[in-house]
């Protein structure tokens, strides 16, 4: 039986002022997972600071990024901060990463040479999987060398790394790099879909993805979809309906969860479409919670 585990993200325009006591809050409240997005231009916390004070604050909620962008950083340094968080806060840290900012405005912050980002991401991610996972780390790509790097104690328990994205070439680095994926702005047939894509480039490569490994994010926009996501959901899977891709009423939210689970997807990050967060996470624990095994 695959483990049904739900989280959330904080709703959008969260800065750090009401970040502050979310994870706590959260934690309290008995939710499984918070979750960060990487949103540079805007008062939403930077995700890896987000992760280290919410993980600080609480004793058992996990922390994850959904997503943070790794072409554009260096593996050495991004590792580093993984080992630490997860040092500090064992079985608690979940990464994902993903090829690019989701607002084009934000591109340049992440420089990568020009047409290179696809394979800057494929040897970040190589290089980053043996500085988690090797004592002792010698490296001569196309992009990165080191020699004989040692980050510290890593921990007891390895650390997972998912990927998001949904173009063909994502789900093969997926299933050819990652131990998971997290995607978002699918219907259950095409998260079923790219699940099996993603097995299919692991099988090729000689891996295996745990069956449980498999997410998506899903915004619930009960008070009405907002211009903006509309425009994304358009951007993102142009002719598919909107109500197919985002949760219009937390009814519809049970039924697209429900029917992700039967395309075998079992990790979900619920995201409020509106700012009412208290009233957001009262419905998320009366609607959703009860689908956790």
């Amino acid at each position: 039986m695959l483990k049904i585990r739900l989280g959330v993200a904080p709703a959008a325009g969260t800065g750090p002022a009401e970040f502050a006591g979310l994870a706590r809050r959260l934690e309290e409240a008995g939710v499984d997972s918070l979750w960060l997005s990487e949103l540079v231009y805007s008062p939403e916390v930077d995700p890896m600071i987000g992760m280290a004070h919410a993980l600080a604050r609480t004793s058992r909620l996990k922390v994850g990024t959904g997503v943070a962008i790794l072409p554009g950083r260096h593996p050495v340094l991004v590792a580093k901060q993984l080992l630490t968080l997860a040092g500090l806060a064992p079985k608690r840290v979940l990464p994902v990463f993903g090829l690019r900012p989701a607002r084009t405005a934000e591109h340049d912050l992440f420089p990568v040479p020009p047409g290179r980002r696809a394979a800057v991401f494929d040897e970040s991610l190589v290089l980053l999987r043996r500085l988690l996972e090797e004592d002792s780390v010698s490296f001569s790509g196309a992009f990165f060398e080191v020699s004989e790097v040692s980050l510290g104690p890593r921990p007891a328990k390895r650390l997972d790394v998912w990927l998001g994205g949904s173009a063909p070439a994502a789900l093969r680095r997926t299933g050819r790099l990652a131990d998971g994926w997290l995607g978002s702005f699918h219907t259950p047939s095409q998260a079923r879909e790219a699940r099996l894509a993603i097995q299919q480039a692991a099988a090729e490569a000689g891996r295996e993805i745990e069956e449980d490994h498999f997410g998506l994010s899903l915004v619930v926009a009960d008070r009405g979809v907002p211009d903006e996501l509309a425009a994304v959901a358009a951007r993102r899977r142009p002719g598919v309906p909107v109500s197919d891709l985002v949760a219009t009423s937390w009814a519809e939210a049970r039924r697209l969860v429900e029917q992700h689970i039967e395309a075998g997807l079992s990790k979900f990050v619920i995201r409020p479409g509106h700012g009412d967060f208290e009233g957001f996470l009262e419905k998320f624990q009366a609607e959703l919670v009860p689908l956790q095994n």
